[in-house]
C-alpha cells in the first residue's frame, strides 16, 4: 500500500473539478442552443437574450432552470396574452430539462469525466433527498472527483 501523497491527490482532484467544470460549460452551451432554437420557434421576443440567461442558469442546479424560464414566460404575456403560447413556453422548458438532465448531462459527465450514466442520474436524486439543496449542488462535482481516484493506476505501486 502507498502512502499518501498530498501534491498527487490534489492534482488528481484539480483535474477532475477542471473536467467537470469543462462538462458543465459545454452543457451550458447546448442548454443555451436549445432555448434559443425554441424560443425563435415561438417568436418569444428577446429570445436570444432569454437563452443566454438560460445557458447561464446551467450552473445553478435545481432553481436555475426556473429562473431561466422567468424571462420567456413574462415576455410571452406581456407581448401577447396568450395562454396558448405560454403553453408552449412552458412544454419547450420541460423538453429542455428532460433532454438535459437525462441525455446531455450524463453524456458529458460521462466522456469529460468518467461517470458512468447511472451514477450521474442516480446519485443527484439521493443526495438531493439525504440533503436536499446543498446534495444536488454537490453531486456532479463529486461524481467526477470519486471517479478521478477510481480509475487505475498507470504505474505499478511497490508492494509492501
Amino acid at each position: 500500500m502507498g502512502s499518501f501523497d498530498l501534491k498527487s491527490t490534489g492534482r488528481t482532484a484539480g483535474t477532475a473539478l477542471v473536467n467537470w467544470w469543462r462538462a458543465v460549460s459545454i452543457e451550458a452551451l447546448c442548454v443555451a442552443a436549445m432555448w434559443l432554437v425554441g424560443l425563435l420557434l415561438l417568436h418569444v421576443p428577446l429570445a436570444p437574450i432569454w437563452a443566454l440567461i438560460g445557458g447561464l442558469m446551467t450552473f445553478i442546479p435545481n432553481i436555475g432552470g426556473v429562473i431561466a424560464l422567468i424571462g420567456p414566460v413574462f415576455s410571452v404575456l406581456v407581448q401577447w396574452h396568450d395562454v396558448y403560447r405560454l403553453g408552449l413556453v412552458l412544454g419547450l422548458y420541460a423538453a429542455i430539462v428532460i433532454v438535459d438532465q437525462l441525455l446531455v448531462q450524463p453524456l458529458l459527465l460521462k466522456r469529460v469525466s468518467r461517470v458512468p450514466i447511472w451514477a450521474s442520474i442516480i446519485v443527484p436524486i439521493a443526495l438531493g433527498i439525504i440533503i436536499p439543496f446543498w446534495g444536488v449542488l454537490l453531486a456532479p462535482p463529486l461524481l467526477a472527483v470519486f471517479y478521478a481516484f477510481r480509475r487505475p493506476r498507470t504505474t505499478l505501486e511497490p508492494r509492501a
